[in-house]
């Protein structure tokens, strides 16, 4: 896909129309109207009871079931699955590939089946992204040798005796890679590497406020695995480059839209 195709084709997203909205009609400069974009996906999208384009609804096993049971005696939950994450996946399929964007949906698969309390296995990735067991089977391996966890139901075990690639994008980022040099080395779109980091910065931010880990998870709305492997990889990291490049970027983002302590 050429630049000037996918360049239109961002342009059809509703998130370029809301820009398109805040920036012509109540006269926001671009950077505000991002922000506020970026507010609202953040607020709504995690609790809509609506599907996005690009996202079903899957049955999968629920992440403390026990192993050794009948599938019809497991206990089961329903999981909301981003198959298609839109201009982020294209933007990996323009730079690295098919290979590179099935294995980015397949960590995104089984980050969103954490999070939602389910452990998908090799047959819920096979089925979802409409390709052989064996292809599976092939990323997976090809995925772990670059040190890179995996957390199916089959090798699901607890964080911290393994890096997610949300961890292993931190973590390079911490150690002074830049973002082109995380993408050239993750395969993961730019944006996404960027909302990986925001995301980081945030929970360290709120746990140095104070908060508990359960309340960090549910004011981001991400999952409490997430948090405390987060906090686990910044503990890993804690050098006086680290710290200072922490503080950077914290006093980047400035704590105007982080909750308060104490705050309802």
């Amino acid at each position: 896909m050429n630049k000037q195709a996918n360049e239109r084709l961002k342009a059809k997203t509703p998130e370029r129309r809301f820009l398109r909205v805040l920036e012509q009609e109540f006269h926001y400069a671009p950077k505000v109207a991002q922000a506020i974009l970026e507010e609202a996906q953040a607020s709504l999208l995690g609790t809509s009871e609506l599907l996005r384009p690009g996202q079903v609804r899957v049955i999968l096993t629920r992440y403390h079931a026990g192993h050794g049971r009948a599938l019809r005696d497991t206990e089961t939950t329903e999981v909301t699955w981003t198959v298609d994450d839109g201009l982020e996946d294209r933007q990996v399929l323009a730079q690295h590939g098919q290979v590179a964007l099935r294995r980015v949906r397949m960590q995104r698969l089984l980050d969103e089946a954490l999070a939602q309390g389910a452990a998908a296995c090799q047959e819920d990735l096979a089925q979802a992204l409409h390709v052989s067991l064996r292809t599976i089977k092939r990323d997976c391996a090809a995925l772990e040798a670059q040190g890179i966890y995996l957390p199916t139901r089959g090798k699901l075990r607890g964080i911290g005796r393994g890096q997610t690639h949300k961890a292993r994008i931190v973590a390079l980022w911490l150690s002074g890679a830049t973002y082109d040099q995380i993408q050239r080395q993750t395969r993961h779109s730019l944006s996404a590497i960027q909302r990986y980091i925001r995301t980081f910065v945030r929970v360290i931010d709120l746990h140095r406020q104070g908060f508990a880990d359960s309340q960090v998870a549910m004011l981001l709305n991400i999952g409490l695995a997430l948090v405390r492997e987060y906090l686990a990889v910044h503990e890993q990291n804690d050098g006086a480059e680290c710290r200072k490049r922490l503080a950077d970027q914290i006093e980047r983002l400035g704590r105007a839209g982080n909750p308060k302590k104490g705050a309802p």
